[in-house]
């Protein structure tokens, strides 16, 4: 049986107890993506698995299931060429955290970096699956994103905090800059632009 199958005959074992992530994740096989098929239990099968942006007495990584019925649930309106977009325009980067996919996450080196595609305001709030509001967010930000909008740093505050940075973080700053965007350094080079 699958993980997400696991999870599921776990939630209908234990209707109205409350479950914590741990015990959500050994349950799942100790999978990194067990919060992915929590969250697909939910949107593509419609249980109603309640947690903290549910209800007030439900801290942070806790789940409760209340109900055995599952409610219609809604498809998954993204397509593979949207989802392909939104990464590209994000950099293969979580706008949230800045963790690039596939390398060891900052806040936890044990993992890779795993990005999938957020709302910036959730459908929930009125917000569509318009690329211009689909963002690119790694599963350690987007087990706690939601409905959370983050602004993106602009140019000056960026400058600012990379100039107090230490010399060698400000080094490895340039580096990813040259790896990112190698005709554009060697262009304003050439031109005497930078």
């Amino acid at each position: 049986m699958g993980a997400r199958a696991n999870l599921r005959a776990h939630f209908l074992a234990n209707i109205g107890r409350t479950m914590e992530t741990e015990e959500l994740r050994e349950v799942a096989g100790g999978i990194t993506e067990w919060a992915r098929r929590v969250r697909e239990l939910r949107s593509e099968e419609g249980y109603q698995i309640l947690t903290h942006n549910d209800r007030d007495d439900l801290k942070p990584g806790q789940y409760l299931l209340l109900d055995p019925a599952p409610k219609p649930a809604f498809e998954r309106s993204i397509s593979k060429e949207t989802r392909a977009l939104v990464l590209d325009r994000n950099g293969f980067t979580c706008q949230m955290c800045g963790a690039v996919a596939g390398e060891p996450h900052p806040d936890d080196p044990s993992r890779r970096t795993r990005l999938h595609i957020g709302h910036v305001i959730d459908k929930s709030l009125g917000g569509s699956d318009d690329p211009s509001n689909l963002r690119a967010i790694c599963s350690l930000c987007n087990e706690g994103a939601s409905n959370l909008t983050l602004e993106r740093p602009r140019a000056q505050k960026l400058l600012v905090q990379i100039r107090r940075a230490p010399s060698a973080d400000q080094l490895e700053v340039l580096k990813w800059l040259v790896k990112k965007f190698p005709s554009q350094i060697r262009q304003m080079i050439e031109t005497g632009d930078g």
